[in-house]
Order: structure tokens, then sequence, then C-alpha cells
């Protein structure tokens, strides 16, 4: 009878810190989600919006790693991925205080934590020549159903915060004369959700 092994070894001994610290960075906001009460889902922004940002400023570094080579995914998805989250996360939501207490906001934390904990898991494993094949298929299968579905949040949260940009003006600009041109913001929003629903096509098979 044979046996599937859970770990696979290799000889390939190097390790990347990077990862094991973005690892450790994400790990912090998805354990305090799993663990928040259900009353408390509302604060979800004011208890980690810090540390959220904070993880998102530092992943554009990962452009900078596929860039000099230290990283092997491909430059363009992953440099849509972290854009599409920045401007959710610092335009949409840190913008408006309306939009912070909505649960869509805990949702779309969960489930960009959920991924990075698992993706950097296994990176960090493989590096090392560890390859943990539940982990190893969770990395590429997970994707799959959850990649869709934290697009549906960052639309949802787009249009959750349509109202509050139309009644505040936020970002909305109206240039003096002689200039005739001015920029409603809210519009620029709704166009950018087709850019972002564009993402769904094939945003499962980037992640690694």
């Amino acid at each position: 009878m044979n046996f599937i092994p859970l770990f696979i070894s290799s000889d390939d001994s190097k390790s990347k810190p990077s990862t094991c610290s973005r690892l450790l960075l994400y790990s912090h906001p998805l354990i305090f989600l799993l663990i928040l009460p259900v009353e408390s889902v509302a604060d979800t922004f004011h208890s980690i919006g810090f540390v959220m940002r904070l993880c998102q400023l530092l992943s554009v570094l990962e452009i900078l790693h596929i860039l000099i080579g230290i990283d092997k995914s491909r430059l363009l998805p992953r440099f849509l991925q972290i854009t599409e989250r920045i401007i959710v996360l610092f335009v949409v939501i840190n913008s408006q205080e309306e939009v912070q207490g909505k649960y869509v906001v805990c949702v779309l934390f969960f489930l960009w934590n959920l991924l990075d904990v698992i993706r950097h898991t296994y990176n960090m494993l493989a590096r090392m020549g560890i390859y943990y094949l539940p982990l190893t298929w969770l990395n590429f299968s997970l994707p799959i159903p959850v990649y869709p579905l934290s697009v549906l949040a960052k639309g949802f949260a787009i249009c959750v915060s349509l109202p509050y940009f139309e009644s505040f003006g936020t970002y909305s600009i109206k240039l003096p004369f002689p200039f005739t041109f001015s920029i409603y913001f809210p519009y620029v929003l709704k166009m950018y959700l087709l850019v972002l629903f564009a993402d769904t096509v094939g945003s499962s098979q980037f992640q690694n």
C-alpha cells in the first residue's frame, strides 16, 4: 500500500526573511478577525485599520522583489492586485468614516489576510525546501473561490461609499475659470468598478 507523504523536502535550504516577516505581519489581523466578537465587527477598521494600512503599504515591496528577481511571480498581475487593494483601502475606506463601520470592511480584511497568510506560509516553507501537501493544495485551490469573493467585496465597498462621496464631494475637483473642466469623483469610482470586475478574469491564476 502506498502512502502519500505530508511533507516533501528538497535540498534547497535558502530561506526568505522577507516572506517570514510578511507572514508574521499578516497573521496578526487574521487572528484578530477570527477571535473578534460578532458585536464588535463594526469596529474592525478602528481596531486593525493601522495594521492593514501598514501591510498594504509594505506589499509594494513585492513589486520591487519581482523587478530584482527575488520573487518569480508575474509583475503585471501582482501590480494590479496591490494597486486595487491600496485604492480601495486608502481612497475609499480610509477617506470615508461612515464606510469604516460597515460589515463589508471586516469581510474584505478577512479575505485579504486569509489569502496572504496561506500564500506567504507556502512560500516560506517552499524556500526552505518543505512542501506540505495540504498547504500546497490550499495555496493553489483557495484563491479560486476567495478571489472572486474579494472582488465582489471590494465592489460592494465602493458602491456603499458612493452616496458619501456624492454628499461630501470628497476628491471631486472643479477647476476655476478659464478652465471649464471638473472631476466628479463618484463617476471615477463607477468607471473603476468596470476595471475592478475585469480582474475576476483569471484572478485565481496569479497568486503564486
